[in-house]
């Protein structure tokens, strides 16, 4: 009996149809990972756990990498560079990132502006695409990135993987590279979106306010009742500076002495609640691990040393021929009212009662009596430092005169 004829059209569909089944029951499995066992801290644990999974189902992964943008004054994105061997991250300085030839001459570049998939075969020289000849010449033969499909287009989010397969990528891994990519994207943008929500929190309010709205805390008029060494602070001369100098100068100008007072109080563990106009004002609060009195001595310190560097970033001034950086500084310690403030659709979160109060007060005497740091006598009492008594003055809407001290000469 003659064996039946081959239909070699029939046999192609049901290869394609087996694996596109293949290929489905692989994506199914992936989608089974993210949901069970995607609970990660990390990027860096989410993304080498998915490639791992990648590979188990069969495409020949040599390397992936992730680049995901966020949203912060310094640092512009991570970037996640994954093989069998190693995992590594680099964040990218917010300054260069965009106008830096690594990511000019960069496939991401591309995707980008066309937020299309871009895929070369490494077959040949990549002399336009650097990173392309640095993966060519050490064996890879094909590369594709995809955009991720965020719901927020404005910022890069893509993922790129590199094969040593000589036949390079065959449709079947594309199409699960493609679905895998699709999967993998709504679980990282929730990584995204929260590190987007802590950075501006604690850029613009601080790290400890910040927590505490994260954690919910916005009800208008709830407050906590904290112990604080309180430093106010402001910059002499900006009225005059601001109707003499060009606004990028005055701004120049601000941003040189507010990084200075943000940087020395970061460093004795205090925190910037709010700039107001030339204004600054900061809390050392207390904690468990911080009682009064230390709290006071940080905030000292933190005076001492921001006298230093003001004095330091004078001298570079004077030889570039800037006006000097003159300020005012009280320091006070009390009770405050910590939490929201202000109108139903816009809050303040700050501290305010009759301590923040006093310390503005203390700061115009600072300028009446023309000295750069004035202390008050209830934080002088508990830091146990040489401090130059200056006498008993009074203060506005405060009854009695207040006896209030300044630093040594050496240290002011």
């Amino acid at each position: 009996m003659r064996a039946p004829r081959r239909n070699p059209a029939g046999d192609r569909a049901n290869t394609d149809r087996i694996e596109v089944v293949g290929s489905m029951d692989r994506t199914e499995a992936l989608a089974r990972w993210l949901a069970d066992e995607a609970r990660h801290d990390t990027v860096q644990e989410l993304f080498a756990g998915f490639c791992k999974e990648v590979v188990r189902s069969g495409t020949p992964v040599w390397r992936a990498s992730l680049g995901l943008e966020v949203l912060h004054p310094e640092v512009s994105g991570w970037q996640h560079v994954w093989t069998s061997e190693s995992l590594s991250m680099r964040e990218a300085d917010r300054a260069t990132a965009a106008t830096s030839p690594s990511y000019l001459n960069s496939p991401t570049r591309i995707v980008d502006d066309t937020e299309q998939p871009f895929r070369r075969r490494l077959g040949a020289p990549c002399p336009d695409l650097p990173l392309l000849e640095e993966l060519r010449l050490a064996g890879g033969a094909d590369y594709i990135m995809y955009p991720l499909p965020f719901l927020d287009r404005t910022r890069t989010a893509v993922i790129s993987f590199a094969t040593r397969d000589p036949e390079g990528f065959d449709p079947a891994s594309l199409d699960r590279l493609e679905r895998a990519t699709r999967l993998l994207s709504p679980y990282l943008e929730r990584h995204v979106l929260r590190r987007i929500a802590v950075d501006l929190l604690e850029t613009y309010v601080g790290p400890r306010t910040g927590q505490r709205i994260i954690e919910g805390r916005v009800d208008r008029g709830a407050v906590e009742m904290i112990e604080a060494a309180i430093w106010f602070a402001d910059l002499r001369g900006f009225t005059l500076l601001s109707e003499q100098s060009p606004i990028p100068a005055v701004l120049a100008h601000l941003n040189a002495w507010f990084g200075i007072i943000g940087d020395v109080v970061g460093a004795h563990g205090g925190e910037v609640l709010k700039f107001i106009g030339d204004a600054v004002l900061a809390i050392f609060p207390t904690s468990a691990e911080r009682d009064r009195a230390a709290a006071c001595r940080q905030a000292l310190a933190a005076a001492q040393e921001f006298c230093r560097r003001s004095e330091a970033e004078n001298v570079q001034r004077a030889f570039s021929g800037s006006p000097p950086l003159e300020h005012g500084l009280a320091l006070h310690v009390g009770e405050v009212a910590y939490g929201n403030v202000g109108a139903s659709h816009r809050l303040d979160f700050t501290v305010i009662g009759p301590a923040v109060n006093r310390a503005s007060r203390l700061l115009d005497l600072a300028k009446r009596l023309d000295r750069p740091v004035i202390v008050s006598h209830a934080l002088a009492r508990e830091v146990n430092r040489p401090l130059v008594d200056l006498g008993r003055y009074r203060l506005r809407d405060v009854e009695k005169p207040q006896r209030v001290f300044t630093l040594p000469e050496s240290d002011s």
